[in-house]
């Protein structure tokens, strides 16, 4: 079981994190799947199934009986039209259960951390449980149809069905499977530099000529976004007029990009980016300093 533990961790973390939308509730899923296999080894059948898809049921079906009855998480873009005051207050919303950003296991294959982009879980959020699940063990797991319906209990075509629905609901949502799965680029992490140079130096125009024309800003757990350039652009003179130019920032591996840690000197937010053709097309930060432990990351840039 340790064997199993060590090989299939990450892969199973991914998998619940997939499912779940939260870090914390996948690490305790992942706890639960293998604790589960542990009492049932002695009935795993190598002739039916691998250990990793025998683990992918198990995984599978926690996640779907833990998913009954609750509400999906999301970001502030999948919850109503965008603001259009960058001065608004920013108030955070609790009651709300926010999708969570993954800390990237550098252990982890390409396999393992593909369909991580934050943007594809939140819209994984938008399926139903069950095609929510047929869609990850089929197009990101690569699993072929036929163990797929075996982790669900279903039939093919049933399985054909629920993908056949879940692609189109992703396709509605601007989202190119293809392109999730895609590791990180040198380009995207160039630009993501260039950012970090920019902010460090509380430079608005050079931050602005690395974003999209229709760029979105989202600030979790505050439930109001920003969709445009020009008010990225005015919401960032408003940082830099309310907090001072003293930020520092750290780069950081989250679900599978660059992100970035930043600090005034304390820890202020994590910023997960969405880059392409040399643009940021998407930051969502989360003004969360708890999150910075799950990252290994000091609470102060002092400490650091």
């Amino acid at each position: 079981m340790d064997a199993w533990d060590e090989l299939y961790r990450a892969d199973v973390l991914a998998l619940c994190y997939r499912m779940l939308g939260s870090f914390e509730e996948a690490e305790d899923l992942t706890q639960e799947t293998f604790l589960r296999a542990w009492r049932a080894h002695d009935r795993y059948d190598p002739a039916r199934a691998s250990v990793r898809t025998w683990l992918h049921r198990i995984a599978t079906n926690a996640c779907l009986t833990f998913l009954e009855g609750r509400s999906r998480r999301a970001l502030p873009s999948g919850l109503g039209a965008a603001g259009d005051d960058p001065y608004a207050p920013l108030t955070p919303r609790p009651d709300i259960p926010w999708l969570q950003p993954f800390p990237d296991d550098p252990a982890a294959t390409v396999e393992q951390r593909a369909g991580l982009r934050l943007a594809f879980v939140a819209a994984l959020q938008l399926l139903p449980a069950r095609q929510r699940a047929a869609l990850v063990l089929r197009e990101v797991l690569q699993l072929p149809a036929a163990e797929v319906a075996s982790v669900l209990d279903t039939s093919v075509a049933s399985v054909n069905s629920s993908l056949q629905r879940a692609r189109a609901t992703l396709h509605s949502s601007g989202l190119a499977l293809d392109d999730l799965r895609e590791p990180e680029s040198p380009d995207d992490r160039a630009v993501i530099e260039r950012y970090v140079k920019a902010f460090e130096a509380a430079d608005v125009p050079a931050l602005t000529r690395l974003l999209a024309e229709d760029v979105v800003l989202e600030m979790p757990p505050v439930a109001l976004w920003l969709s445009g350039r020009d008010h990225y652009r005015t919401f960032l003179s408003r940082v830099f007029a309310l907090r001072g130019t003293g930020w520092r920032m750290r780069p950081v591996a989250a679900n599978g990009t660059t992100a970035l840690a930043a600090y005034v000197p304390q820890a202020h937010s994590l910023q997960v980016f969405t880059v392409s053709d040399g643009l940021i097309r998407r930051c969502a930060t989360f003004a969360d300093p708890s999150l910075f432990p799950r990252f290994g990351l000091p609470d102060s840039q002092k400490n650091n």
